[in-house]
């Protein structure tokens, strides 16, 4: 009996010899997966010899048909300009980064030296969190200037991805609008962003009436099954002739 007893009470410490390994190695796994789908800075290929890579889409968000009609339009504007522009998108950044130092460490490894920083534009996203950062060459600056290109940035990329994360869309008209600038010609300006809230609390309100009314009548016909029978009861005990007549 006394055996016994010893060995069922020795079980609970071979299940935690057991199950200890295990939470550890699942909590490492925890912490290691996310580091490893992190991209750094060295993590992004050097650019190609002759610098004709225009789109670095890391994320996959891009098609290839809208990824060649960007680039297509990037390195027209070079060769029509000497103006480059990229972008690149990454799915998750390093712990603690963020668009604007991954964008700048990038931008320097990319571009060294000074003069070959100059002539660039270079657009970041990460598709996590919808983060962007633009950074631009001293020459750049001349047509696009810093609060066009915090707009490109801020309001074209990122109208379409507040309705439903439209990548393509989202690239298409920044890239519109950065080979229209740097082209010398009228800055397009950010997308118009059409409001439904008008529609939308319409519907509401017109919802809300109908339960409204809905509401009144169920509290009517309570009411009144419960005041009628009280009433006619009534009505009833005062009719009735007087016992004492």
């Amino acid at each position: 009996m006394k055996q016994l007893l010893n060995q069922i009470f020795s079980i609970p410490k071979y299940f935690f010899r057991l199950i200890l390994p295990l939470v550890a190695i699942a909590f490492m796994s925890f912490l290691v997966v996310p580091s490893a789908l992190a991209t750094g800075v060295y993590d992004i290929p050097n650019l190609a010899a002759d610098n004709s890579t225009w789109v670095v889409d890391q994320a996959e968000v891009i098609s290839r048909l809208n990824e060649g009609k960007i680039s297509s339009s990037f390195e027209d504007l070079a060769k029509q300009t000497g103006y480059e522009t990229r972008i690149v998108t990454i799915r998750r950044l390093d712990y603690g980064e963020t668009p604007e130092t991954f964008a700048k460490a990038l931008f320097a490894q990319w571009f060294p030296a000074e003069e070959a920083q100059a002539n660039q534009t270079l657009l970041v996203i990460d598709t996590v969190t919808n983060g962007t950062a633009i950074i631009t060459g001293d020459q750049v600056k001349s047509l696009l200037t810093d609060s066009i290109a915090d707009s490109v940035a801020s309001e074209t990329l990122f109208a379409p991805l507040k309705d439903g994360n439209k990548y393509n869309q989202a690239f298409l008209d920044a890239s519109d609008r950065l080979v229209a600038v740097l082209s010398g010609k009228p800055d397009p300006g950010p997308p118009q962003i059409v409001e439904k809230v008008q529609v939308e609390s319409t519907f509401k309100k017109a919802n809300e009436a109908e339960q409204n009314n809905a509401i009144a009548w169920v509290v009517g016909l309570l009411i009144a099954a419960t005041v009628i029978p009280m009433a006619t009861y009534y009505i009833y005990q005062v009719n009735q002739p007087s016992n004492n007549g």
